[in-house]
């Protein structure tokens, strides 16, 4: 092939790709992200997310942090919001909690519950929730690495997100990666807690680290300190990190609360 053939193809290559990308799906889903005022940025819909965490008992903060991005995206137009997970996963690790959705803003009427017996019937589940123009987002809890859950199948997913404008986040455990194609994936991992105001010594409200390890979207921060509040997870400046405090020269004095000097 001579130089100017081979220039010729890629200009029209180039041409191809341009209009692909001009689409309305693609460009809904490659938007910039907006900044809350609680730090963590509001992502358009139509984007596939893995969030992993090294541990199951971990389930909970993964299901927070795609609820809390899930509850962005409802609307009047867009009410629902699926819960896709294995039925013999609910007998291991349980389902959500409804009173527990409410303390975190998210209303659990929103919420539609399904398990399939297998992973195929989940995947199909899966693409066809993202279809529905009345669902916001589609989580799936997979608590193990099934084969089925290949690069083609992240691959049939994310393409369907993209064009429905429907998120899907794909719960997922352990330390393994796998290729996928998924935009955006995140790891979850748990760091030292609140203080108790009345007594520093307390475990206080949990506190967690999230991380992304793949995608462009969000190119100036990687990292983020959650905590959970009534309207959601909320994110922490590093003035709210716990800083070691230097060992006690001695005994001190007990106190009975916050401040308040011991008395007889």
């Amino acid at each position: 092939m001579s130089a100017p053939d081979r220039q010729q193809r890629i200009a029209a290559l180039r041409d191809t790709i341009a209009d692909i990308e001009k689409k309305p799906a693609l460009a809904e889903a490659f938007a910039q992200p907006v900044v809350e005022s609680s730090g963590f940025p509001v992502l358009a819909g139509g984007l596939s997310q893995e969030i992993f965490t090294d541990e199951r008992r971990h389930a909970g903060a993964v299901l927070g942090f795609a609820l809390g991005q899930a509850r962005s995206l409802v609307t009047q137009r867009r009410p629902a919001v699926i819960y896709l997970q294995l039925s013999k996963d609910g007998q291991e690790m349980g389902l959500p909690y409804g009173p527990g959705l409410v303390s975190f803003g998210f209303n659990p009427d929103a919420l539609v519950l399904v398990r399939p017996a297998n992973m195929a019937e989940l995947l199909w589940a899966a693409e066809e929730a993202l279809a529905c123009k009345a669902v916001a987002a589609v989580v799936a809890d997979i608590a193990e690495h099934h084969k089925i859950l290949d690069f083609t199948a992240s691959r049939r997913l994310n393409l369907r997100a993209s064009s429905t404008g429907c998120s899907i986040y794909l719960l997922r455990y352990g330390t393994r990666r796998e290729a996928s194609a998924a935009q955006l994936r995140w790891r979850l991992t748990p760091t030292r807690s609140a203080r108790k105001r009345f007594d520093p010594l307390a475990p206080g409200a949990p506190r967690w680290r999230a991380q992304l390890e793949k995608g462009t979207l969000l190119k100036q921060q990687t990292e983020w300190l959650l905590g959970w509040t009534q309207n959601g997870f909320t994110t922490l400046d590093a003035a709210h990190r716990l800083a070691p405090q230097a060992p006690l020269s001695g005994a001190v004095p007990a106190q009975l609360g916050h401040r308040l000097p011991q008395t007889a």
